[in-house]
């Protein structure tokens, strides 16, 4: 049963034209012109209940843009969109009940004051009984090993810390659907693990649906076994991550240390040579050809190790990224 649903959505800005010096600026009072930027471009998706899906796209892409309309923090231009059963941009109170939205750049907990604080606030606003609030506030405190920090002012808390209670402010009233914006921006290594591992508890634990974008791909290949991708406003993939790897990157990269130097024009024969250094040398062989390109370094060259691996994952996406195709 499909819990978000997207029919051709579409949004499109109006951004004012100004020319450069005065006689630009006065045109731009008196008679001012307009150009019009398609930020969304016809994007059609569904989301089943319980997935846990990621949003992928370079910047300006589209992607919080279409977290924005599917939340209703703004109108669509074009299309229709239905999410738990509501129209989003109507923003009725049973719809609110059941979504959150975390975005890494904004926070919602106030500065100067101990977060435990601002949860109290977010219960009151969602009419949270106090025996409630305490269970939920213990529940998720152990679950994001807060334990000991809610009391303290927020701008005390590490970055990591204060995400982890950003996560625990916006899970409060118990929502059905997890828009996360970037959820890791910024946080060391540590930090980001920490999310990722609560967000996976937090999904098996509560069947939560959760749509997550992130520059990440380390949060992507945790998280997410199906992947949607937008570039320039248009949705262009949209199945698992296996599969975009399978389809975009049509290669493997072959490791090989010989025994002994070789010239480069026969080191080529056998792949697209990537790199030599010294006695390692790597190539991309294409993956129908793998097992004979083995076959023949082994028998053809003195070899003492020989590895094969998948493409980076970050390397396969940035290639979807750069060309906008997937085929």
């Amino acid at each position: 049963m499909s819990i978000v649903v997207a029919h051709n959505l579409s949004k499109v800005y109006s951004v004012a034209v100004k020319e450069p010096g005065l006689k630009g600026t006065l045109a731009h009072f008196l008679n001012r012109t307009y150009r019009q930027v398609k930020a969304v471009q016809n994007v059609s998706l569904e989301i089943g209940m319980g997935e846990v899906v990621g949003f992928l796209g370079p910047n300006g892409a589209g992607k919080t843009t279409t977290l924005k309309m599917l939340t209703g923090l703004i109108h669509p231009s074009g299309g229709l969109v239905r999410v738990a059963d509501h129209i989003p941009f109507r923003r009725q109170a049973s719809f609110l009940q059941k979504i959150t939205l975390v975005m890494g750049q904004k926070q919602q907990l106030l500065w100067d004051l101990p977060a435990l604080d601002s949860l109290k606030i977010n219960a009151a606003v969602y009419g949270i009984s106090d025996k409630d609030f305490r269970y939920r506030v213990g529940e998720l405190t152990e679950m994001l090993a807060l334990e000991g920090k809610l009391k303290q002012p927020v701008r005390k808390l590490s970055l990591g810390e204060r995400m982890k209670a950003e996560l625990l402010a916006a899970l409060l009233h118990q929502p059905q659907i997890l828009f996360l914006d970037e959820p890791t921006l910024g946080l060391d290594v540590n930090a980001q693990l920490g999310v990722r591992e609560f967000l996976r508890e937090y999904n098996s634990y509560t069947g939560a649906t959760v749509l997550l974008t992130s520059h990440y791909m380390a949060d992507i290949t945790a998280l997410c076994q199906r992947v949607l991708v937008i570039h320039q406003g248009q949705l262009i993939y949209d199945g698992s991550l296996e599969g975009l790897l399978e389809r975009f990157a049509p290669y493997r990269e072959v490791r090989v240390e010989l025994a002994q130097p070789l010239p480069t024009q026969k080191l080529s024969t056998y792949g697209e040579l990537e790199a030599v250094e010294g006695l390692e040398v790597r190539f991309l062989v294409r993956r129908e050809e793998l097992t004979s390109t083995v076959s023949r370094i082994l028998a053809e060259l003195a070899v003492k190790d020989l590895s094969v691996t998948e493409p980076p994952v970050e390397e396969v996406i940035g290639r979807v990224f750069s060309t906008g195709v997937v085929s």
